[in-house]
């Protein structure tokens, strides 16, 4: 999808036009205009604060998305694709703006696209691949090439990137309590997906790592986590609302449904809790013993919670 003979071309010109009115360089007005439209086209598959590809990935790429969603940390407004090299390759910038290209031709391209809604909306586009003679990153904000990155290799790429993600094209300020949530959700969702710890930029802004921020405390932070988790994988999964309605049909009485509902739920959070210690995301032993009294009650309320909206959602369908 070369940008000259692959996108709309009339609603891409009529952006660059104002932006080249503006007094912007044509050849970057016309390519951000360029990968915006292109952004468009994903828009059904991205969602605010993840990397998501927008292609389905084979396993050599698999390997590189996993490398760079440990690294790249996003405030919840912002929206990231993964563009694998199936469809990156033909993404070329024109043959006029050279220092944009970072990649020889016949080599595997991988592009990753984030975009920054509001008042200064921007555009912060990467480039990378181990074959890359220059991996790195490129700004754009109002059809402007504000600056670039270039890296010497590609460990240096990766190890940098999260810096360079977090200073350039985050929100910073006027967070609120849904906003401390998401973030949050998504940094450990990565955790999850990838089965380590990942990069987490501003802990400030996780109700995890400082519960204050939702004035909260750490065990109540824990157990909202887990909640938050576990409520919506549990409501919207198909094949396990079918199979526990088959275990609840075999059951003899309510009690007993409600028990099976109850110790299914008690082990999804049972392995979230080892999940947390094994990656050593709290230390357990440092608990005091009012904090020991507060797990194990916040543990019953919210195994309670969780069942209860199982349970409902079982007996309704």
């Amino acid at each position: 999808m070369n940008l000259e003979k692959g996108l709309q071309m009339t609603q891409i010109n009529k952006k660059a036009k104002k932006w080249i009115q503006d007094g912007r360089d044509p050849r970057s007005a016309h390519w951000q205009a360029g990968l915006e439209r292109i952004l468009e086209k994903f828009s059904n598959f991205l969602m605010p604060g993840k990397l998501v590809p927008v292609h389905p990935l084979g396993q050599k790429e698999v390997l590189v998305f996993q490398e760079a969603l440990e690294k790249i940390d996003l405030s919840p407004n912002l929206l990231a694709a993964f563009i694998p090299p199936s469809i990156a390759d033909s993404i070329i910038p024109p043959d006029s703006a050279e220092e944009l290209i970072r990649i020889q031709k016949n080599k595997p391209s991988y592009k990753i696209l984030i975009f920054r809604h509001g008042k200064e909306e921007r555009l912060f586009t990467i480039e990378f691949s181990r074959e890359a003679k220059n991996p790195g990153v490129d700004i754009f904000q109002s059809g402007a090439l504000l600056g670039s990155f270039q890296y010497q290799s590609y460990e240096v790429f990766l190890s940098e990137l999260p810096k360079a993600v977090r200073v350039h094209i985050w929100q910073k300020n006027n967070w609120d309590k849904k906003d401390h949530v998401a973030y949050t959700l998504n940094w450990f969702n990565r955790c999850l997906t990838l089965g380590k710890k990942c990069e987490i930029m501003d802990p400030d802004n996780s109700f995890f790592h400082s519960p204050t921020i939702i004035k909260s405390s750490k065990v109540d932070a824990l157990f909202l986590l887990i909640y938050e988790i576990l409520n919506p994988e549990l409501q919207h999964n198909k094949d396990l609302i079918n199979e526990l309605k088959s275990l609840a049909r075999e059951c003899s009485n309510r009690d007993m449904q409600d028990s099976t509902v109850k110790t299914f739920v008690q082990t999804h959070m049972l392995d979230l809790l080892t999940f947390v210690k094994d990656l050593e995301l709290i230390d357990f032993t440092l608990f005091t013993n009012r904090e020991n009294h507060q797990f194990q009650e916040e543990f019953a309320r919210t195994l309670l919670r969780l069942s209860s909206n199982l349970l409902k959602t079982i007996r309704k369908q």
